[in-house]
């Protein structure tokens, strides 16, 4: 098996993509700038916030770029405080992993504050404690391999010896090119296709990453059927407190 699975975080581990691409092709429409959320998927899913905002600076102004970025992120924060759950079949997943000595980490376009937020309030955190990297530590963001080979690096294991756990194309681009095997989760809002062209096998459901991984065949049978009879999202009751510092920014990323 290989010896390091690097999973991204919005749209893999949190089901966050949903409410967040609906906020900002709402804010973006309002704006005057038509979007649909299959525009925002296609143009902005996967990038950094500093390469997004650079991209909404061109198009609308800085002004109008400040506007919208203070607006979405205020929406953002309220929609996931209220209705962000874990991607169904995840907990499951990360306790097969942990049980059979698998090595995981968190690399994402999204900033460190945005996944204390994320992963905090979905319960996943602690999962991840000092194992998770953002695109804010290297010089480039996804569809670059920088995210991906930093977390590698900072694992001690070798890009070829990483399985990168992906819902985006640029994701995919990146784990590609930093020479890793790259899984991609088409029950999110990518398009299957464009995540196979990308170079991703393409999978639909948490508990099919197990016979996609090598040598886990009697393995991927019990956590089938674990799974299965697992919750599909974290009850918001039972979300733990944020402290002040997560407030920042929620522009397009993954």
């Amino acid at each position: 098996m290989e010896s390091l699975i690097i999973f991204d975080c919005d749209g893999v581990l949190v089901d966050s993509e949903t409410l967040t691409t609906a906020v900002e092709a709402q804010l973006l429409t309002e704006l005057g700038y038509p979007h649909t959320v299959q525009d925002v998927v296609d143009q902005y899913m996967g990038r950094s916030a500093a390469e997004v905002a650079g991209l909404l600076e061109a198009m609308m102004g800085a002004e109008l770029a400040d506007q919208f970025d203070a607006d979405s992120t205020a929406q953002i924060h309220e929609s996931f405080d209220s209705s962000l759950a874990v991607v169904p079949g995840i907990p499951a997943l990360l306790d097969a992993l942990d049980d059979n000595g698998v090595r995981t980490c968190v690399a994402s376009s999204g900033s460190h504050a945005k996944m204390k937020r994320t992963l905090g309030l979905t319960g996943l955190r602690s999962r991840f404690e000092g194992r998770i990297y953002s695109a804010t530590e290297v010089p480039r963001g996804k569809p670059a391999p920088d995210i991906f080979l930093h977390a590698a690096a900072s694992e001690g294991v070798p890009a070829e010896q990483c399985v990168v756990i992906e819902d985006s194309v640029n994701g995919v681009r990146a784990a590609r090119a930093a020479g890793m095997r790259v899984l991609g989760y088409g029950g999110g809002l990518s398009d299957r296709a464009a995540l196979e062209a990308a170079g991703a096998e393409v999978f639909e459901r948490m508990d099919h990453v197990w016979p996609l991984l090598s040598g886990v065949n009697e393995l991927s049978r019990r956590t089938d059927q674990s799974l299965s009879s697992e919750e599909s999202a974290v009850s918001v009751s039972t979300r733990p407190s944020l402290s002040s510092d997560c407030n920042t920014s929620a522009a397009p990323s993954s």
